[in-house]
């Protein structure tokens, strides 16, 4: 068990970790706001993007970590905007499967050059050694999750 003052460093670590966690997460907010994003749905354009083919909405969910049900109205507003089409599934005529369209490329194609835009800001401010300690922390941090929950 640690020590009371152990526990107190803890509890600051975890206040700015939550702080600095929030800060990015209004700072991609702002950068998705003029492309007519939420944080979902880049989220599911960025899983969406890195498969190879079109996947079911219960994978999508699952690489989510979200309920099918929110993927379904996730993929909706995708679908709504152009940005992502759904397919009968070859291989199961029940299933459907979802994609991205050449809009939907194209979008996460910008959304990569503002996150690397606003990652250069935010992180900027540090030299090359510590960014390779907080990776490396943060590395420590992630071990054994799934790169997929990582998503974001």
């Amino acid at each position: 068990m640690t020590d009371k003052t152990d526990r107190d460093v803890i509890s600051q670590v975890a206040e700015q970790f939550t702080r600095t966690f929030w800060r990015m997460r209004r700072g991609a907010a702002k950068e998705l706001a003029p492309m007519g994003l939420t944080f979902s749905q880049a989220r599911a354009l960025r899983v969406l993007g890195k498969s190879e083919v079109p996947m079911r909405i219960g994978e999508l969910a699952a690489r989510l970590d979200i309920v099918p049900r929110s993927a379904t109205a996730t993929v909706d507003l995708l679908e709504e905007a152009g940005l992502a089409a759904r397919e009968a599934d070859p291989t199961d005529r029940r299933s459907v499967r979802v994609g991205l369209t050449a809009e939907g490329r194209g979008l996460l194609d910008r959304m990569g050059e503002a996150r690397r835009a606003s990652a250069e800001e935010f992180f900027g401010r540090l030299d090359a050694g510590e960014l390779a300690q907080l990776r490396g922390l943060l590395d420590v941090m992630n071990d054994g999750d799934e790169p997929e929950s990582r998503e974001s």
